[in-house]
């Protein structure tokens, strides 16, 4: 396998995603700051631009734990399968 193979793979690995999901908690304090600025200022559309932020950050997240999960559950053997 060849090192480009390797690091293609690494995304969709558990390492891989855990990666994923620490890099958007870290992601979550520059859109909390965003927020806090933007009622600071009370600007509208920095406010709504923080916000769309804000959801596409946990809907990536959950996409990553979706796929964490469905990881995880195949790695598990079916016992009870004939």
């Amino acid at each position: 396998m060849s090192k480009l193979e390797t690091a293609k793979g690494f995304k969709h690995s558990k390492p891989g995603l855990m990666l994923g999901i620490g890099s958007s908690a870290f992601g979550a304090f520059g859109i909390v700051k965003d927020l806090k600025k933007a009622r600071a200022e009370a600007d509208t559309l920095k406010l709504i631009n923080a916000a769309v932020g804000a959801v596409a950050l946990l809907t990536g997240t959950l996409l990553l734990v979706r796929e964490l999960r469905q990881l995880a559950s195949s790695d598990v053997p079916d016992i009870l399968a004939d």
